[in-house]
C-alpha cells in the first residue's frame, strides 16, 4: 500500500486527474496514428510494408528531405533577420521601441497561409509586382517554390526568435559583462562571445518553434510548392484528398513528421544540458554606447525588416477593399467583400470566437494544475506527467488532426463531426505552453505561503484556488493569451475534423482562397486580424490594471 503524506494528497490527486485526461485525449489519438502506420489499407493485416514503401519511394523521400531542408533553410533566415533585430531593441537607445516590436509581431495574428497567398497576388507569374517589372524590362519569375516558402516562413515565423531572445538579452547581469571588458576584450568582441552565448537558450528556443511550426504547416507549401513535394501537404492529400482515404499511409508520415520534431527538439535539450547558462542577473544591461551613424543604421535595418514583415498584412487589408470579379482583380475601391462575408462567413466567425475562447480557458484550466502537480509532488507518476505533457511540443496539429479522426470516429466515444472535438485539438496541441509556464511560474513560489494558509485551517483545493492561481497571474495570462491567438488562426490542428456547419475561420479562408476567391477570404482575414488584436488589446489591459504584464518583451 502507497502511503501519501496528507500535504501531497492534492496534488496526486490533479496529477492522477490530469494522467486520465492526456491518456485520453492524446497519447490514445497518437497511438492510433501510430498503430495505423503498421497496417494495411484495410486496417486488418500487420504489415511494414508501410514503412518500406516509404524508405524505397523517392517521391516520399523527397518529401522528407524537402521539409526538412525548407524548415532547416527558414529557421536560419528567421534567425539571422530576428537576432540582431533583438540586439538592436534590447540593447541600443532608440525611439519608438514599442511600436517597433509591436509591429514586428503583427504577422502572428494573421494566418501564414493568407500571407502566401497575398504574396501571390503581388508576386505570382501574373502578380501585380511581377508584371510591373516585366513592364520595366527587369526578369522576375514568381514565388512558387523553394525561395517562396523560405520568405513567407522567415518573414511570418521570426517574431518567435525576437520575443524571446530580447527577454533573454534583457536578463544578463551587466557584471559579466564588465568582467569580460575589465580583461581587454573590445564591445564586438563581449557581444560575440560573451552576450550572444547567454542568451542562446532564448535563441535556440525560438528557432526549434520555427523549426516545428515549418514542418507540421501545410497550408504555405499548399499554396507555393507546386510539385515539389512536402511531408505535411502528403499527408494530408493521403487522408483526405486526392488519393482518397488512406489512415495506413497517412499514419507513416504522421510518424516521420512527429519522429522528425522529436530528434529536434531532443537535441535542443540536449545540447543545452551540457552547458550551464545561468547567471546572477542582479542588475540589468546598460545600453550600448553608439554613435549617431549606428544608431541609424540600426534604426534602418529594424524598420526595413518590419516593412518586408507587414507587405502580406498590408496586401490583405488593401485587397479586403478592393473589387474581384472571380479570381480577376480590379483596381476599384468596393465593399462587396465585405458584404458577402456577413452572407455567408458570419456563422465561422463565432464558431472561432468560441472555439478560441473554450480552448483558451481549457488550456490554462488544465495545464497550470499539472504545472503545480509536478512542482509539488515529486514522484513517478508525476515526472511522466511532465513528459507527457509537453509531448504536443514534438506532435505537429496534422499529426494530432489524424489521430483524433482514428481514435474518436465511433462509440463509445464518437467525437467526429462535433464541435467539441475542434476544442479538444486545440486544447492538447496547445497544452505544454500552459504546462511550460506554470513550471517556470510555480517554481518561483515558496511553498511555505501554501503550508502557511493550510496551517490555518483553508483546505488545499481552497489554497490552490485562493492563493497559487492569483500568485500564477502571469502564467495564467501568457498561457491563456498563446492558446487563443493559436486557436483562432490555427488550420493544420483542425483540418481533418471539420464538419459541416461548424467550420471555423481559417478553413473558411482557405475554402475561398482555394476557390479563387481571394477578395473574401482577405476580408474574413482582417476581419480575424481585428479581433485577435482587439482580444490582446484586452489581455493587456487587464494585466495591467493588475500590476503584472503579459508579453512585456515589447516594453
Amino acid at each position: 500500500m502507497i502511503l501519501i503524506a496528507p500535504r501531497q494528497r492534492f496534488p496526486f490527486l490533479i496529477a492522477g486527474i490530469a494522467a486520465a485526461f492526456l491518456g485520453l485525449f492524446l497519447l490514445y489519438p497518437l497511438w492510433k496514428v501510430f498503430g495505423a502506420s503498421f497496417f494495411d489499407a484495410s486496417g486488418t493485416h500487420l504489415t511494414l510494408r508501410n514503412y518500406v514503401r516509404l524508405a524505397t519511394s523517392n517521391f516520399y523521400r523527397s518529401s522528407l528531405l524537402n521539409s526538412l531542408s525548407i524548415g532547416a533553410m527558414a529557421t536560419l533566415c528567421a534567425t539571422a533577420l530576428a537576432v540582431p533585430f533583438a540586439i538592436v531593441v534590447a540593447r541600443i537607445e532608440l525611439g519608438y521601441k514599442s511600436a517597433l516590436v509591436a509591429l514586428a509581431s503583427l504577422p502572428l495574428v494573421l494566418p501564414s497561409f493568407v500571407s502566401a497567398y497575398a504574396l501571390v497576388l503581388l508576386l505570382g507569374r501574373a502578380g501585380v509586382v511581377t508584371r510591373a517589372l516585366q513592364s520595366l524590362g527587369i526578369p522576375f519569375g514568381s514565388i512558387y517554390g523553394t525561395p517562396g516558402i523560405v520568405s513567407v516562413y522567415a518573414l511570418t515565423l521570426f517574431p518567435y526568435v525576437l520575443l524571446p531572445t530580447i527577454a533573454g538579452l534583457k536578463a544578463i547581469d551587466q557584471s559579466i559583462e564588465e568582467a569580460a571588458q575589465n580583461l581587454g576584450a573590445s564591445r564586438s568582441r563581449v557581444l560575440c562571445t560573451v552576450t550572444l552565448p547567454l542568451a542562446l537558450p532564448a535563441i535556440l528556443s525560438g528557432a526549434l518553434l520555427v523549426f516545428i511550426e515549418t514542418l507540421e504547416n501545410f497550408g504555405v507549401p499548399f499554396v507555393l510548392a507546386e510539385d515539389k513535394p512536402i511531408l505535411a501537404v502528403e499527408a494530408f492529400k493521403l487522408f483526405v484528398g486526392e488519393t482518397g482515404q488512406n489512415p495506413a499511409a497517412a499514419g507513416v508520415l504522421g510518424v516521420m513528421l512527429v519522429l522528425c520534431t522529436s530528434f529536434v527538439l531532443l537535441l535542443q535539450r540536449y545540447y543545452l544540458g551540457r552547458r550551464r547558462f545561468a547567471t546572477a542577473a542582479r542588475r540589468p544591461p546598460p545600453p550600448f554606447e553608439v554613435g549617431k551613424g549606428i544608431r541609424r543604421l540600426a534604426a534602418g535595418y529594424c524598420w526595413s525588416v518590419v516593412v518586408l514583415a507587414l507587405v502580406p498584412f498590408l496586401a490583405v487589408v488593401v485587397l479586403s477593399f478592393l473589387e474581384f470579379r472571380g479570381p480577376v482583380l480590379h483596381f476599384h475601391l468596393s465593399l462587396g467583400n465585405f458584404v458577402e462575408l456577413w452572407r455567408r462567413a458570419a456563422a465561422p466567425l463565432e464558431n472561432t470566437l468560441l472555439l478560441s475562447m473554450l480552448a483558451a480557458f481549457g488550456t490554462v484550466i488544465l495545464g497550470v494544475p499539472i504545472g503545480y502537480a509536478t512542482t509539488r509532488f515529486r514522484s513517478p507518476l508525476t515526472g511522466l506527467l511532465d513528459i507527457v505533457a509537453t509531448t504536443p511540443f514534438a506532435v505537429a496539429g496534422t499529426v494530432l488532426g489524424i489521430g483524433y479522426v482514428l481514435a474518436f470516429n465511433e462509440p463509445p466515444l464518437h467525437l467526429t463531426g462535433t464541435f467539441w472535438i475542434l476544442v479538444l485539438s486545440c486544447l492538447f496541441h496547445y497544452l505544454a505552453v500552459a504546462v511550460e509556464t506554470g513550471l517556470g511560474k510555480l517554481a518561483q513560489l515558496d511553498p511555505s505561503l501554501e503550508e502557511a494558509s493550510t496551517d490555518l485551517g483553508a483546505s488545499r483545493l481552497g489554497t490552490f484556488v485562493r492563493i497559487v492561481f492569483p500568485l500564477t497571474g502571469t502564467a495564467f495570462l501568457a498561457a491563456l493569451t498563446y492558446a487563443f491567438v493559436n486557436s483562432m488562426l490555427t488550420l493544420s490542428a483542425i483540418v481533418f475534423l471539420i464538419s459541416p456547419g461548424r467550420e471555423p475561420a481559417s478553413s473558411v479562408i482557405f475554402a475561398f482562397a482555394r476557390q479563387g476567391e481571394l477578395g473574401v477570404a482577405s476580408a474574413i482575414s482582417l476581419l480575424l486580424m481585428t479581433v485577435v488584436l482587439i482580444a490582446l488589446g484586452v489581455i493587456r489591459a487587464v494585466a495591467r490594471g493588475s500590476g503584472r504584464l503579459v508579453l512585456g518583451a515589447a516594453g
